[in-house]
């Protein structure tokens, strides 16, 4: 796996200069993405709706919104 380019602005344009929870999304050069998040695995696993599967090496990460909102515009339609 290789990161390509970063989706959205670098942490310190989103006031995260401490080097702690700074949440980022990469995409990567088969087309996926990676992303740099708080793992909330055990907090959310329960409330996952009824038709969503999670594989044991799968994690659930959140994002803060400002991160993601200041992604959309480079993440591809297709």
């Amino acid at each position: 796996m290789k990161i390509v380019r970063r989706i959205g602005v670098p942490p310190h344009e989103r006031s995260c200069t401490s080097g702690q929870t700074c949440p980022d999304i990469f995409e990567l050069k088969d087309g996926n993405f990676a992303v740099i998040g708080t793992d909330q695995t055990s907090a959310l696993d329960a409330e996952l709706p009824s038709d969503a599967r999670r594989a044991d090496y799968e994690r659930i990460v959140v994002v803060s919104r400002e991160t993601l909102i200041r992604a959309k515009a480079d993440i591809p339609d297709k």
